[in-house]
């Protein structure tokens, strides 16, 4: 049995998803939509000491899953993400950098330029 999510507004995500990379002709939000159209457990859960791990300050990261707030970071990055623990969000605010859901990173950069994706 295949698996899909039951969320409304996930399945609305993923459809955008899709329809933004088809008219941009970009693969990384199809790629993204891919990532979360898995079951639960397959998702991503990405600690924050993963993202200073792998980024320097000023990138914007995109996770396709949950960002957890175990660990530091750094400096400051822009993070898009699924969801986000109280925790993480906290520590990003900390850092000078900014949580935004993956709508609001697809607005605001609709080619995914210069995005690295974790998880």
């Amino acid at each position: 049995m295949a698996s899909h999510p039951a969320n409304p507004e996930l399945i609305k995500l993923i459809h955008s998803l899709r329809k933004k990379s088809n008219e941009t002709k970009t693969a990384i939000w199809r790629n993204i939509a891919e990532r979360i159209s898995k079951s639960r457990r397959k998702k991503a859960s990405v600690n924050l000491s993963c993202i200073s791990r792998y980024t320097h300050a000023g990138e914007t990261v995109i996770v396709p899953g949950k960002v957890l707030g175990a660990g530091k970071l750094n400096h400051s990055v822009k993070v898009a993400a699924l969801q986000f623990s109280k925790q993480a969000e906290q520590k990003i605010a900390k850092a000078k950098g900014k949580c935004m859901t993956i709508n609001e990173l697809m607005e605001k950069n609709p080619r995914g330029s210069n995005v690295k994706i974790i998880g």
